[in-house]
């Protein structure tokens, strides 16, 4: 396939879905990429091909991606991003779906990928304090697990299993 021009484009409160972006910015030749940056930095996209990276905010991209996204029109959008909560692949699966109803139909999903992302440790401080009120109708234990595991995203695995996903779109 041609290498078609492309524009890196994110959003990311932690810094976590800016590891994403380098990582799909080292892997593509740099030499097409027509923009590479923050969602805030950008009013207009000349490339046919972007790749869109958001932080989850209430189970969807946040709001300034979303502003991006609904005014996009007949480009070839490949979807990325990171979630604090959850590892399973059903839950990265209904962000990705929340986020597609913010694209118009003229454009096409050409690739997705999500992954676990750490979250500032104010939230772990906010589970450890409810867990001392002793409020047991939440599953404090289990958050605090989660909040645990993804200190160490996205890792290694998670950036090798993007650029993978990455490249064989490139290789289509």
């Amino acid at each position: 396939m041609k290498r078609e021009r492309y524009s890196i484009i994110y959003s990311s409160k932690t810094g976590n879905t800016k590891k994403l972006a380098e990582a799909i910015y080292n892997t593509l030749p740099q030499n097409k990429c027509d923009y590479y940056g923050t969602v805030d930095k950008i009013d207009d996209v000349l490339s046919n091909v972007i790749y869109i990276g958001f932080w989850t905010e209430k189970g969807n991209a946040d709001h300034l991606t979303i502003d991006f996204l609904n005014k996009l029109k007949n480009k070839k959008i490949f979807l990325f991003g990171t979630a604090g909560y959850g590892e399973s692949e059903k839950y990265f699966e209904g962000i990705i779906n929340n986020v597609k109803k913010n694209i118009d139909s003229s454009n096409t999903i050409i690739g997705t990928f999500m992954c676990q992302g750490k979250m500032p440790l104010s939230v772990r401080k906010r589970y450890e304090k409810m867990r001392e009120q002793n409020n047991i109708s939440l599953n404090i234990d289990k958050l605090i697990a989660n909040f645990d595991k993804a200190l160490s995203h996205p890792n290694k695995v998670d950036l090798k299993t993007l650029e993978q996903i990455v490249i064989l779109y490139e290789e289509k």
